[in-house]
């Protein structure tokens, strides 16, 4: 079975979805996908993710504030993301960072919030998951000022492999998402095949980013296939030995039972 580390169903209009998220789910584990993590980008979504998905044993959740997601100016305390993360099934904070291709007139809101998080990973256990875009030096910078055991995972990783080895290096997983089965992902291909198997991850980040061939809708979990797929072609092994992998990377990252 394969895990989507990183989506945002929520995100999803499942009011008009057939089936709703019980037929997306029952999608994604007709293609073989028996997991998900559906990532928080906001307080509002950190509170309401837990218990739209309490029903769903194949679904985890974390807890924090995008770093794109800033609300009227307000600043999520340490001692907030603290008490959400131990609402139930919440195993990750995040997703966090810094991001200045977008909005680099909010980075010092956006390092403040980063440091929280960071703040919060070290008093929980909890992994982090990482947003950097445009931000390598002072991501980094701040993972190794803020370290915490728990480290975490750089979510849909675009960067270069010297960032790559740089978050190794402090522990951290690397997951790929859609992007890399994109016919201008050369560099990023190369960069995934440096990556050892047992740091990898694979994400949709649903909706968005829908993987090859299915640019263009809106995606879902089930289409994490088509990522493990070139990820299994890139280092030249098989797709089960892949998706098995993966889901071991991904149960030891977030400290959960082996099966």
């Amino acid at each position: 079975m394969f895990v989507d580390s990183h989506c945002h169903l929520d995100q999803i209009d499942l009011d008009s979805r057939v089936g709703g998220l019980k037929g997306l789910i029952a999608d994604a584990k007709r293609r073989g996908v028996g997991h998900m993590l559906s990532v928080a980008v906001d307080l509002q979504s950190s509170r309401s993710l837990p218990s739209l998905t309490a029903d769903y044993p194949e679904i985890f959740t974390s807890v924090g504030v995008h770093p794109l997601h800033k609300d009227s100016g307000l600043l999520v305390s340490v001692e907030e993301l603290v008490d959400l993360s131990y609402l139930p099934g919440v195993i990750a904070i995040g997703e966090t960072g810094l991001d200045k291709f977008y909005s680099l007139d909010t980075i010092d809101w956006q390092t403040e919030s980063f440091i929280a998080h960071l703040k919060a990973s070290q008093r929980t256990g909890k992994p982090l998951i990482i947003h950097t875009r445009d931000a390598v030096d002072d991501t980094i910078r701040l993972l190794t000022e803020y370290s915490s055991k728990a480290a975490g995972v750089m979510h849909c990783f675009t960067e270069s492999w010297e960032m790559a080895k740089s978050a190794l290096a402090l522990g951290f997983y690397i997951s790929f998402s859609g992007i890399l089965t994109f016919k201008s992902a050369t560099e990023l291909r190369d960069v995934a095949a440096k990556v050892p198997l047992d740091r990898l991850l694979i994400e949709t980040d649903s909706p968005w980013l829908a993987p090859v061939p299915y640019r263009g809708i809106k995606n879902e979990p089930q289409y994490v296939i088509e990522v493990a797929q070139c990820l299994a072609d890139i280092h030249k092994i098989g797709l089960d030995e892949l998706a098995k992998i993966t889901t071991q990377n991904f149960r030891r990252l977030f400290k959960l039972p082996s099966s």
